[in-house]
């Protein structure tokens, strides 16, 4: 997927997101999402900052802080931010679903899968339905599997092959998981909880492999 149609389906998620979000309830926004150790509100807040980043200063007192730790820093950042008003949170996430403005060291791919997955972190626990383009979570999902350090563990696919049953995508080798290409991407970035979506042999390997 190219950049422009990219940046298309960013900016829809980021307008669904903020739809989603609008009609919640106080408890609602209290909800542990997919996303370990952030609640629904967390979630929101990630998205909300993303395209209005802090400043170089508070981005480097941050990982200070975080003593390098990059998944320490995005958490602390995020945590912040999500102190906010919940309507301010909405209202961000809205008036800047068009942006493209970007983090340090990050780049439209990482945007792309990062706003569709942090959209079903936010959505499956809530039994809200966030649609996705399955060409745009094939995208994504390339993006995120070739992703490893700091993020995620390099090896944590090694072993298995994923088959998109709705397009045609593959990637990998060995036993084979089988599923929609949108809970084959929530499985490439750690979301255990789409296991219960696929089929196929690799499940209990790649079960242990994420754990």
């Amino acid at each position: 997927m190219d950049r422009e149609n990219s940046w298309r389906i960013i900016e829809q998620q980021r307008r669904a997101i903020a739809g989603l979000l609008a009609d919640l309830t106080p408890t609602e926004w209290e909800t542990p999402s997919l996303c370990a150790g952030w609640r629904v509100r967390e979630v929101a807040a990630h998205i909300a900052v993303t395209p209005d980043p802090p400043s170089p200063g508070d981005l480097l007192r941050t990982m200070v802080r975080a003593r390098g730790d990059y998944n320490r820093m995005i958490d602390d950042l995020t945590v912040r931010h999500a102190r906010r008003p919940t309507a301010e949170l909405v209202r961000q996430i809205r008036d800047n679903a068009a942006s493209r403005r970007l983090p340090k060291l990050t780049n439209y791919r990482n945007i792309l899968f990062d706003t569709i997955v942090h959209g079903q972190d936010i959505a499956i626990p809530l039994g809200r339905t966030i649609e996705v383009d399955p060409r745009a979570a094939a995208a994504g999902a390339d993006t995120a599997a070739a992703s490893g350090w700091p993020v995620w563990d390099r090896h944590r696919l090694d072993g298995i092959r994923l088959s998109a049953t709705d397009i045609d995508w593959t990637h990998g080798s060995g036993s084979e998981i089988r599923g929609p290409i949108l809970a084959l991407l929530l499985l490439v970035t750690g979301r255990t909880v789409a296991l219960d979506r696929v089929a196929g042999e690799g499940i209990p390997r790649l079960a242990r492999q994420l754990a």
